[in-house]
């Protein structure tokens, strides 16, 4: 009887619809305009638009001012964070390494932490660039070392002096001092994300930024890693910014929301 009854009921168009949008921008190999969803799923173009609308309002799908485009947004992530395993997480962060990767030719990796104070490579994207930097997924990495560290000191319970400890430890190719390293830390929480600039690798440049979760824990990080020589202030600031917006989304997702506003969205 109640199989029947789920059978008859009457489904809600515009929900129906939005899901269809949502599944045909999942399959989809890349960021999609509005006239080529509505056409593609025999919607009103204007209703197409209207739902996309919504779709980005609740972070499920993002638009690309640029391109006129629309992709999947990390928002799926919060609705189904319960059920979802950190492959979950990696496969949804995927087109965004590679995106970042392809508009700044860079190498884009994703760091998750793990016990021991180490850091695994599970994703990373390549870019066309004919230099690139190449890396190993399973690759680990001390927690506090690069750009990467000075986002996962930036978010953890350790004292100066215990961070301090730590980096006393860490092999670097020529490493900043305890207070130009603390310096940079600080500023990771002003500006959302760190640099290294041929510190621990010469002749590399790594940006990177944080994702954090409920505890406004750093947990997981992306980071760019390019050849010294083809960036700039400007490219640098540019990819920077880019990152910890990207991080941000995906800390809102993982978090349901509760990291909160960072300091730099009040500059």
């Amino acid at each position: 009887m109640a199989e029947a009854l789920v059978a008859t009921e009457k489904r809600v168009g515009a929900l129906s619809a939005g899901l269809r949008i949502l599944r045909h921008l999942s399959s989809a190999p890349t960021p999609l305009g509005v006239t080529r969803i509505a056409r593609d799923l025999g919607l009103n173009s204007s209703t197409c638009f209207n739902l996309l609308k919504t779709l980005v309002q609740e972070r499920l799908v993002t638009f690309d001012e640029d391109t006129k485009t629309y992709r999947m947004g990390l928002g799926l992530v919060e609705l189904a964070k319960g059920s979802l395993e950190q492959a979950s997480y990696v496969r949804l962060l995927k087109p965004h390494l590679q995106e970042l990767a392809n508009r700044h030719r860079v190498t884009t990796t994703l760091w998750q932490r793990t016990v021991n104070d180490r850091v695994v490579l599970v994703d990373l994207a390549e870019s066309g660039s004919t230099m690139r930097v190449h890396m190993s997924i399973g690759q680990r990495l001390p927690l506090y070392i690069a750009a990467l560290g000075r986002c996962m000191a930036a978010y953890s319970n350790l004292t100066p002096a215990e961070l301090r400890t730590q980096l006393s430890t860490l092999r670097w190719e020529d490493g900043p001092s305890f207070e130009a390293y603390m310096r940079d830390v600080q500023r990771v929480r002003e500006i959302g994300y760190a640099t290294d600039e041929g510190h621990f690798v010469k002749g590399i440049t790594t940006v990177s930024s944080p994702i954090l979760d409920e505890n406004r824990t750093a947990v997981m990080a992306i980071s760019a890693v390019g050849v010294a020589a083809r960036f700039s202030p400007s490219s640098i600031r540019s990819l920077g910014e880019d990152l910890r917006e990207r991080c941000h989304e995906a800390s809102l997702s993982i978090s349901g929301g509760k990291v909160g506003l960072p300091s730099w969205q009040n500059d």
